[in-house]
């Protein structure tokens, strides 16, 4: 149920990072297949963000250390790139155009995220 969540909150950061910024887009048939799309997307980022992030945070640590922090928004924007590829190889119509339009995608989709997940925390465990 907590995957179902995170899913639905990375999608709504992902419309609205596609309403934002120009480089991003979802180019469905309809409104109903790009919300399709969107839960797909954000389903791969989600498993892009649990299965590689935590390697290349691991592999970068100096980075991080030396950037203090900074190096985490250059790894995002790598990361929403590499999801936009998965999506052309899997013929998804979702595509970001560029570093920065990735950039500033990650930025709002983890805005949105953190936004969202404040006002409906996760459940007590």
């Amino acid at each position: 149920m907590r995957f179902v969540i995170r899913t639905v909150v990375t999608a709504v950061g992902l419309w609205i990072a596609a309403w934002l910024v120009s480089g991003i887009r979802v180019t469905g048939s309809s409104t109903w297949a790009d919300i399709g799309t969107l839960l797909l997307v954000a389903a791969i980022f989600g498993l892009v963000n649990a299965t590689i992030k935590p390697v290349v945070q691991i592999l970068g640590c100096l980075f991080y250390i030396l950037t203090l922090g900074l190096f985490a928004l250059v790894v995002n924007a790598l990361l929403f790139l590499f999801v936009s590829w998965i999506c052309d190889q899997l013929n998804l119509p979702f595509h970001v155009t560029g570093f920065w339009s990735a950039f500033w995608g990650a930025i709002i989709v983890g805005v949105v995220s953190w936004f969202i997940n404040l006002v409906i925390p996760d459940p007590k465990e």
